[in-house]
């Protein structure tokens, strides 16, 4: 190699050398953004909740709206900062809103989790992939409830509002003759929760070997409006 060729060698191999050695490191994003933390950001929700009971020959059905609104932070039993995250209802959106209670929630890590009726629950873990599966119910007594994402990084449209970037948390499927349990939520960027589903009904049979619907509830969640107050 002569000396000219040698020369342009060294000056291509330190110019390489000084950019990548100026690239500063990727950085990971964890897309917090889907649980909403944000304070002072409110959801207003139309719910539906019915409850089965065929014994009774009851099958009631509550109709009302729920707005959540994260409100301010403050240190929990463990030392982290938390957001409260207050619940207000009423029964049509001509009516004014009743406080309900409060929750609380807090991004720990990779975990987003809301303290529900004093049960704390992992509602996401960062960042959203499909192979990626938790139990909901690690840090309470309910119960092993294993979860895992779909339609990651999706859109919907509900309402006529459309959303560009959403997924959804799988929280629980169980299938059987006399039992039938589906449980998910659907989350947006910078929006939080936008939808929840959850049906857990019992059958029995009877003795005209007909199925019928014994025991149960349904419970749904729909967006309605966003903002912040």
């Amino acid at each position: 190699m002569n000396m000219a060729k040698k020369y342009f060698y060294v000056v291509c191999t330190a110019l390489f050398l000084a950019i990548v050695g100026c690239t500063p490191n990727p950085v990971p994003t964890f897309h917090h953004e889907y649980f909403g933390l944000e304070e002072g950001r409110f959801v207003i929700y139309d719910v539906v909740e019915i409850v089965h009971d065929d014994e009774l020959n009851q099958h009631d059905t509550s109709i009302y709206q729920l707005k959540t609104y994260w409100a301010d932070t403050f240190v929990d039993n463990q030392g982290r900062i938390a957001r409260e995250y207050k619940r207000y209802v009423r029964p049509t959106s001509s009516d004014p809103w009743v406080f309900q209670d409060v929750w609380t929630g807090i991004i720990s890590g990779i975990r987003a989790e809301l303290v529900e009726e004093n049960q704390r629950v992992v509602k996401l873990v960062f960042a959203p992939t499909q192979n990626k599966i938790w139990d909901a119910n690690a840090y309470n007594t309910i119960g092993t409830r294993i979860c895992s994402y779909r339609d990651i990084h999706g859109d919907t449209l509900i309402n006529n509002a459309a959303f560009d970037t959403t997924l959804v948390v799988e929280q629980e499927t169980f299938y059987s003759l006399i039992h039938s349990v589906h449980r998910f939520e659907m989350y947006a960027k910078h929006v939080g929760l936008i939808y929840k589903y959850e049906k857990d009904l019992h059958f029995q049979i009877n003795g005209q070997s007909q199925l019928y619907l014994d025991k149960g509830t349904e419970r749904y969640y729909r967006y309605v409006s966003t903002g912040i107050e």
